[in-house]
């Protein structure tokens, strides 16, 4: 029956996959959260540490994410690989370079024979931790705001200008949802690190840098979202054909009822969590957090690329836009993947049980002292 598979399903069933990567690499970013406020939450050493080797066992949960994430949007829709890869690079190098850092300061920071000293891998984790939410932001805000680039009759890709993706920080709504990216991220670190670090006076710490990043998160992503819903979007025809339409992305929504109420549960989930950890200073706020975060990026990955929508649209020669049509693999090799695809829910239960293994003690002071290994 597999091999009855029409292709148009396969299409949409690795948007989807593509689409819950995204919202998990989303939701595991607290990792970056919680690196961007090394410095602010405290500048005691020790309390420094303790962050640290809170999120460090974490951190290659979202490496892994983020290298699947791109493994597996290139094998099953590698023309977005070409075109994005191949013109924005400049954008893409930024992200993959405050990614390597993060790496390299994981793997080095505590080791006797560091010789930069523990505070230049500081550096690198808050480079990391502010920088790569941000830039990942900026570069899937553009699946909504458009790129600067052209195909040929070859599918040869044509930057607009030199700046192969820089300029998407020139587009207000681009910055509004990589700001909104970065403080999300920054209000999970808080609700995570309240979570697992048993010090009161870091929990009290990490909850007032929750309330103003709550804050700021909710400012730039309603100024993100309220933008998008009243501006025109790439809607694209049944014979392929992309034109503008107005209150596209909102339209969407409304013709996408299911999406609409993951995503409004997702919001609900992400509000919950603030609410519980500001109000009620429970310490479990990032269990509602979490999984809405997932929900409402989930969500707007799909209404980015269902619905008659072009995923990755040109602003500059729109009858370049790609579509989950247009841009995918061959029938026989989404098929395949699919196959290999059916293996994810093994792995979500393999990182569920490493993820609950490792979460089995909370860092403390003392924990530090006890603990073979540092980060």
């Amino acid at each position: 029956m597999l091999t009855l598979v029409s292709y148009s399903f396969l299409q949409g069933y690795w948007w989807v996959i593509i689409s819950l990567l995204g919202a998990l690499l989303v939701f595991l970013m607290f990792v970056q959260g919680g690196q961007s406020m090394i410095f602010s939450i405290s500048r005691d050493e020790i309390y420094k540490t303790m962050i640290v080797n809170a999120l460090g066992p974490k951190w290659e949960f979202t490496f892994t994410t983020l290298v699947t994430f791109g493994g597996a949007f290139f094998a099953s829709f590698p023309l977005f690989y070409a075109s994005s890869f191949g013109g924005a690079y400049w954008l893409w190098i930024a992200i993959l370079f405050s990614f390597t850092i993060q790496a390299i300061a994981y793997e080095y920071r505590s080791k006797p024979a560091n010789v930069l000293g523990k505070k230049t891998f500081d550096i690198f984790l808050l480079v990391n931790g502010i920088f790569g939410p941000f830039l990942i932001g900026i570069a899937v805000a553009t699946f909504f705001t458009g790129s600067q680039f052209s195909l040929d009759y070859m599918n040869h890709v044509k930057w607009a200008n030199n700046w192969h993706g820089l300029e998407a920080l020139t587009d207000a709504r681009n910055i509004a949802l990589g700001l909104a990216v970065l403080f999300l991220v920054r209000t999970n670190g808080s609700m995570y690190i309240i979570n697992s670090v048993n010090d009161e006076d870091l929990a009290v710490k990490a909850n007032r840098k929750l309330m103003i990043n709550a804050v700021v998160f909710l400012v730039f992503f309603l100024f993100f979202l309220v933008s998008i819903m009243l501006s025109e979007g790439f809607a694209v025809d049944g014979d392929g054909k992309v034109t503008m339409e107005k209150y596209k992305y909102f339209q969407n929504f409304v013709q996408m009822p299911a999406v609409l109420v993951l995503f409004l549960a997702g919001i609900a989930g992400v509000l919950t969590g603030i609410i519980m950890t500001i109000f009620r200073k429970s310490r479990r706020g990032i269990w509602y957090a979490g999984p809405g975060t997932i929900l409402a990026v989930f969500s707007l990955f799909l209404i980015a690329g269902f619905n008659g929508t072009a995923f990755y649209p040109s602003a500059y020669h729109p009858e370049s836009s790609l579509t989950i049509r247009n841009a995918s693999s061959s029938h026989f090799t989404l098929r395949t993947m699919m196959y290999v695809s059916f293996i994810i829910p093994f792995v979500f239960w393999y990182i569920w049980y490493a993820w609950k293994a490792i979460s089995r003690k909370k860092i403390s002071k003392e924990e530090l002292d006890n603990e073979p290994h540092l980060y």
